[in-house]
C-alpha cells in the first residue's frame, strides 16, 4: 500500500496502479524544480565499465589438491544454509531512521544528513507526521547551488531558508508489508533514493532505499528476491 504526504496532510492512499493514475511521481510539487535525485551514499557508480575488468589475465589454473582443500573449507563454513524467500519491505527497510524538523534550516537539515552520513531524510511537522523529503540533491542542484564567488551574505541566506521551501513535497511512502518489487518500480519511475515507510497515522517507522534492497540481495545467508 502507498500513500502521498504533503504539508496538508495525506493526500493519496492506495495501490501502485492507483498511484499511477493520480500522475508521475518526478511531477511532485516542490518550490523549485529539482534535478533527478543522487545516489545513496553507500552505492558505487563507476564511471567506465572497462574499470571493472581485470588489468591482468586470470590466474592458472589451480592444482587438484589445492581446489580441494579450499572445497572442503567452504563446505565446512557454509553447512547448507537454506534460501528465505524476501518479499516485504519490513525486511530489508532501515528502522534507525533519522528525520528533519518541518521548522529547521537549510543549514540545520544538511547537518542531520552530515552527521548520519544519509543522503535524505524525511521531514516531520510538529505532531511528528510526513510533509516532505529533503535530499542532497536538493542544495546542489546548478540552479540552487551559489558559485564560489558569491557574497557571504548570499550563502547565510541560503542555508538560513526553511527546509519547507527545498524539500520534495508531496512525496510518496510505503507501508511495511508492501512488496519490495512494487517499491523497486516506485524508485525506478520516480528517480527518488528511497522512499520513507509510514504507518497508518502518517507517522515514519522507516526508510527503505535502493542500497537497502542492493544488500538484502547479496547477503549471506542469500535471500531470494523473486519468488
Amino acid at each position: 500500500m502507498f500513500s502521498v504526504y504533503g504539508k496538508s496532510g495525506r493526500t493519496f492512499r492506495g495501490s501502485l496502479e492507483e498511484l499511477r493514475m493520480v500522475g508521475p511521481i518526478t511531477r511532485a510539487t516542490r518550490t523549485h524544480v529539482v534535478a533527478p535525485i543522487v545516489m545513496d551514499p553507500k552505492d558505487q557508480n563507476p564511471s567506465h565499465f572497462g574499470d571493472l575488468m581485470p588489468a591482468h589475465p586470470p590466474p592458472a589454473p589451480m592444482d587438484v589438491a589445492h581446489r580441494t582443500a579450499l572445497a572442503a573449507y567452504a563446505q565446512s563454513s557454509n553447512p547448507g544454509l537454506p534460501r528465505h524467500p524476501l518479499t516485504r519491505v519490513d525486511a530489508v527497510m532501515s528502522s534507525d531512521v533519522f528525520s528533519i524538523a518541518d521548522s529547521s534550516t537549510v543549514e540545520q537539515a544538511w547537518q542531520v544528513l552530515v552527521h548520519n552520513n544519509v543522503g535524505q531524510a524525511p521531514v516531520e511537522d510538529a505532531d511528528g507526521l510526513l510533509v516532505g523529503l529533503f535530499t542532497r540533491a536538493d542544495l546542489l542542484h546548478p540552479e540552487r547551488l551559489l558559485g564560489p564567488d558569491s557574497h557571504a551574505q548570499a550563502w547565510a541566506e541560503m542555508l538560513a531558508q526553511n527546509v519547507v521551501d527545498v524539500m520534495w513535497t508531496p512525496v510518496p511512502s510505503v507501508s511495511p508489508d508492501a512488496d519490495i518489487r512494487r517499491v523497486a518500480r516506485v524508485l525506478l519511475d520516480s528517480g527518488l533514493p528511497g522512499l520513507p515507510v509510514a504507518d497508518e497515522e502518517g507517522r515514519v517507522t522507516g526508510f527503505v532505499s535502493r542500497s537497502d534492497i542492493l544488500r538484502a540481495v547479496v547477503a549471506d545467508p542469500p535471500l531470494d528476491l523473486w519468488i
